[in-house]
């Protein structure tokens, strides 16, 4: 379902169906426990009529092996029932979770318009909340049985006392109902403000260096104070809200139960009900506050799952950003790679090509031309947003399945994405790749001293995006991870931002000689003068034009804005 458009009611009637074996069973055993436990005041009074009034024995020890079944009977089923309704909620908070991961890594990207922050709360508080709604759906028809079975008794006791139970509950319960809809809101937007202060802290933490390093530290704090603060204001009146439903909720239990008793109360000095039948409506009486709160926190349960599926029908119905084509692996073409005419962002009919053992280089005066020229290269463009043609291997872009355009053409992006294990799993994503390539395109990344520098080498632990690295680190692994891949087209974007020069100048050298097949082309995006060297031919990009081409010894010589860019 995911890509369709869904919505919350969508996801928590799924959520139903999907667990309906498990909610089934726990409605079942639910709705058992409550109407043995609705009968136990029942059961006291017949017991107090006909063994304690009557003073026989006999029948006192039969009613209370028969009252001992009835509280087995009552445990039983909650504990089976219950343990089905929590099974069933962590089993879909589950699948949600996973649903959730899919779309987020959906190679065709989503159009969610979520920040990775944000889905990260999806996936770990909105799918658990979306998941409550398989539990609710037990309570609630088990409270309304109990108080079906409580109401039974009171109009066997007493019909005008039992009637004024069965049109007091439902008017109860919808009245309450009335708060559900601002529930709702409330609730959403606590969810939505929690996921956005999350995502604030997520941006900041990772790029906490950067921040020490331009000593933004007070100035990100106060705006983290400042989204955490809303976020404090939003919860609080969420909270608010709940609390006085809860309020509500009990008082006007409390009040109805007060009335009941008074009414059989009255009824018993009019000699109409016997001791028994007093004990018995009284204890209905009290029992019924239980499954009309259950009811009532149901109402903000219900709330807040349909908030938080809300949330997640975003996601997973969000549009698929890229819609490729059906066509597989394209047959190597002496054109790698080649843009024809291509207008997107800041380029405007830019042409370019890619051959076979080529290197090309391309320089942009402007770094969002170079970052749409990224975009563009990754497949992260929807087909409508551009203009021109891409071409693969002599191919559209647009015709290629999406297996086939990520096989044939690796992007390697400039803010490198490194996860929490070992390096090894992070430079093999493909664990069929053999040590020895591994170790080449580490030696070719210059990347042997970050190996080096630890006892377990290759299998060091990462933490989180590799934050125990430093940046220069963290590129030259980016790097080798992509130079391991060996893919038919590698596209790099200035990849050695981080490195110092005689490091670079490694890379460089390391580069060219892994790149150096006949069958391979590889595009360097970036303004390093010691990449630009190993470079066939550079092509610079002004204004989302190519305006000049040639080799990078030539456009030294030549260009001097080239010159003033590349040697600055």
């Amino acid at each position: 379902m995911a890509g369709d458009e869904i919505s919350g009611r969508v996801v928590l009637r799924r959520a139903l169906r999907r667990q309906r074996g498990r909610v089934a069973a726990g409605i079942a055993l639910l709705c058992v426990h409550q109407a043995t436990e609705a009968l136990v005041p029942v059961a006291i009074g017949v017991i107090i009529d006909r063994a304690v009034a009557t003073g026989d024995v006999g029948a006192l020890l039969l009613s209370l092996a028969g009252l001992a079944v009835l509280f087995s009977v009552l445990a039983f089923a909650y504990r089976t029932g219950a343990r089905q309704a929590y099974a069933a909620v962590e089993q879909e908070a589950h699948v949600l979770r996973v649903e959730i991961a899919g779309s987020a890594l959906d190679p065709r990207g989503r159009r969610s318009g979520m920040r990775d922050g944000e889905l990260l709360s999806v996936t770990a508080s909105d799918a658990e909340l979306s998941a409550l709604v398989v539990r609710v759906a037990g309570f609630c028809a088990a409270a309304l049985t109990a108080l079906v079975v409580a109401a039974v008794a009171l109009l066997v006791v007493d019909v005008p006392l039992g009637l004024g139970v069965l049109i007091g509950v439902p008017l109860l319960v919808v009245a309450l109902q009335r708060m559900a809809p601002l529930l709702t809101r409330r609730s959403a937007s606590q969810q939505e403000a929690l996921a956005a202060t999350t995502s604030l802290a997520v941006d900041l933490v990772s790029g906490l260096r950067v921040l020490r390093g331009i000593g933004a530290q007070e100035h990100a704090a106060r705006r983290y104070a400042v989204a955490s603060s809303h976020a404090l204001k939003v919860t609080l009146r969420a909270a608010t809200t709940k609390g006085l439903h809860l309020g509500l909720t009990t008082t006007v239990n409390g009040l109805f139960l007060a009335a009941v008793a008074g009414v059989a109360g009255w009824l018993a000095l009019q000699g109409r009900l016997t001791i028994g039948e007093l004990v018995a409506v009284v204890g209905l009486a009290q029992f019924i506050a239980e499954p009309v709160q259950t009811l009532g926190y149901g109402v903000q349960v219900f709330a807040m799952a349909r908030a938080s599926a809300g949330r997640v029908a975003r996601v997973l119905g969000a549009p698929p950003l890229t819609r490729p084509g059906t066509a597989g692996q394209p047959a190597p073409d002496p054109s790698r790679l080649a843009l024809d005419t291509v207008g997107y962002a800041g380029l405007d009919g830019v042409c370019l090509r890619v051959g076979a053992g080529e290197v090309l280089g391309v320089l942009a005066y402007d770094p969002g031309e170079a970052e749409a020229l990224v975009a563009l290269l990754s497949g992260r463009v929807p087909r409508e947003d551009y203009r021109g043609t891409l071409y693969v291997d002599g191919v559209p872009a647009e015709e290629l399945h999406i297996d086939a355009l990520r096989s044939t053409v690796l992007v390697e992006q400039h803010d490198v994405a490194l996860f929490e294990g070992t390096l090894r799993a992070n430079l093999a994503a493909d664990a069929s790749i053999d040590e020895t390539v591994l170790r080449a395109a580490v030696r070719a990344a210059a990347a042997e001293d970050v190996l080096a520098a630890h006892p377990h080498g290759v299998d060091r632990l990462l933490t989180e995006r590799g934050a125990n690295l430093s940046g220069g680190q963290r590129q030259r692994i980016g790097l080798a991870r992509a130079l391991a891949a060996d893919p038919p087209v590698l596209v790099l974007h200035n990849p050695t931002t981080a490195v110092d020069a005689v490091t670079e100048l490694m890379v460089a050298e390391g580069l060219a000689s892994a790149r150096g097949a006949e069958a391979r082309g590889t595009v360097l995006i970036t303004n390093s003068p010691a990449l630009l060297r190993i470079t066939h031919r550079v092509a610079v990009i002004d204004r989302g034009r190519v305006v000049a081409e040639g080799s990078h010894d030539h456009l030294l010589a030549s260009d001097a804005r080239y010159r003033e860019e590349v040697l600055r």
